[in-house]
Parts: structure tokens; sequence; C-alpha cells
């Protein structure tokens, strides 16, 4: 199913448009999970370790996450983060694959899927204390690694630094950049008509916080996770371009974009998916598992 221009631009900035569905996507897909985690993996990990499809309480509110694979010693579990206006169904086919080697997460966070809605504005603080509610009770004592697409990737990318504790490793696929409000300020002038300017006051509006996550969202400097292992991955179709008259900047403020998430780490690589649009884990599935699987080996190594 093909979107238009402005709708895939728009998700492309981390946001929904309703009634516009997912390229390539099975919308009624979900992750299938694999039987229980062994009782001795359970055991050395001093947790009861979330299994399936299930709801769990973090912060007072109702939070839904899959879990499949096996927890194993000296191994970070995979926390999967989606996208603005998506939720945790959109990584169902890549959490089954890499839920054969380890043991990976993914949840919806409020505002988002099957998880309560939020009480009112969110922040990077609250959405971050969810995300660490949902660790605790899905990774146990293990160190993670976070995989987060577009949205889910700008949240990644804010939790680590913060959080260098449990965060032994990012991945991040086509993340939302650090700078998106000024990146249209400066590229969508105010007085701009046409497609540009609808999604710039889309993009801005929900920025805000006018979105069902309702999550504020500034731009802010990419802090340092220290030298955990991170891979940025953009993507190589430059659908961007087609946005009438702004589009190439655009195209061009999103990849100087994801070169601003290497300050993460002294031990980040940027590379491009080039048969992917926006959603590289659903363009090139092979991508993204191949960079998550690297990252996981990397950090465990380390640890």
């Amino acid at each position: 199913m093909n979107r238009n221009v402005k709708a895939s631009a728009v998700f492309a900035l981390a946001v929904s448009v309703a009634g516009v569905a997912l390229t390539g996507c099975d919308e009624g897909s979900t992750a299938e999970p694999k039987a229980p985690a062994s009782a001795a993996a359970s055991e050395e990990q001093g947790e009861d370790l979330v299994t399936g499809t299930q709801k769990i309480q973090v912060e007072g509110s109702s939070v839904n996450v899959s879990c499949t694979g096996e927890a194993a010693e000296g191994k970070p579990v995979i926390i999967l983060l989606h996208g603005g206006g998506d939720s945790l169904d959109t990584f169902a086919d890549l959490q089954k694959t890499l839920g054969e080697q380890d043991r990976v997460c993914s949840y919806d966070r409020l505002g988002a899927g099957a998880s309560d809605q939020p009480d009112g504005p969110q922040s990077f603080d609250s959405t971050g204390a969810i995300l660490t509610g949902v660790i605790d009770q899905v990774a146990g004592d293990a160190p993670v690694v976070l995989a987060g697409h577009s949205l889910g990737g700008l949240i990644a990318g804010r939790y680590a630094p913060e959080h260098t504790d449990r965060v032994a490793g990012l991945v991040l696929l086509d993340a939302t950049s650090p700078t998106q409000i000024a990146d249209f300020e400066r590229e969508v002038p105010a007085d701009a008509t046409g497609p540009a300017a609808e999604v710039k006051a889309q993009t801005l509006a929900i920025f805000e916080g006018q979105s069902p996550e309702q999550l504020v969202i500034p731009d802010a400097e990419v802090g340092s996770a220290g030298d955990i292992p991170v891979e940025v991955i953009q993507h190589g179709k430059p659908y961007l371009s087609a946005i009438p008259e702004y589009g190439a900047g655009l195209e061009q403020a999103w990849a100087d974009g994801q070169e601003k998430w290497l300050a993460l780490s002294s031990n980040s690589n940027l590379s491009s998916a080039a048969n992917s649009e926006h959603y590289i884990h659903v363009d090139e599935p092979d991508v993204a598992i191949d960079a998550i699987q690297r990252v996981v080996s990397e950090s465990a190594k380390s640890e």
C-alpha cells in the first residue's frame, strides 16, 4: 500500500497521520512468544522475568509488553522501541527472528498500542521512567541493548547517556533528528505554502505534545554514553526529496541529524540501508538484525 509524499514525510519525522498504513507492514501481525525463559536463566537474573505478551504495572500505569527468547548469562537483553504513531506490533517479525538467539522485548509506550493513555503531557523524564520500569521487569539485573526506530531512536538516544549503568549498546534505525525543530525552522520558511508547510505544521504541533503519546519533544544536544557500541542506520532511498521545493533540504537535514547521533559514543558507526525508506526493519530486516546482533555481541564481550 503506497503512501503519498506528505504522509511518508510525517511518518519519517516520528508523528502519525490518522488512517495511514505502514508500507509493507502487516498491521495484524503480532510477535509470537517463545516458551518461557528457563528457570536457571531467571534464577541467574534474580527475577521472574516477563514472558510472552502481557500487561505490567509501571509508575501506576498499565504497559503492554512482549518478550521472546531466553535470557543468557553474560548477554544483554534487547529492548525494541517503536516509532511515533506505531506500536510494538511493527517489530513482530524482527522480534521473532532475534528471539531465536537472544532475549528480546518490546513495549507500547503510554498513548500507544495497548498501553494506558497518559494522564497529561509527557516529558523525556516521564517517558524514561516508564522505560526504566519496563527494563527492570523484563531484563532483571541484565544490561540492555536499546534498538529504536524513528521517535523510538530519539528516546533511546536521550535515555542512554543518563543510564550508562544499564544500557550496554544502541541501534538507531532512522532515528528522529535531535534538532528536528531547528531543522524545520531552517529548511521551511514561515511563509512557505504547500506540502512542506503542512508537514512542518503537523510535525511541530506533535513535537509540542499534540499526539496520543502527548510527548513534548524539545531539541537538545546529543549526550555521551561513553564508549558503548552504537550503530546508526539511515534510510538509503531519499524519498523526502520528493516534497516539492523543500524536499532536498529536508533530506539533507535528516542525513545531518543522523551524523549528530554519532556523538553518543566514541564507538559509533553510521551506515545506510540502501534499499530502505523510513521503515528499515520492514524494508530490509536483515540490515536491522545484523546491526542489533553485532551490538549485542560486542557489548557482551565488554561485560
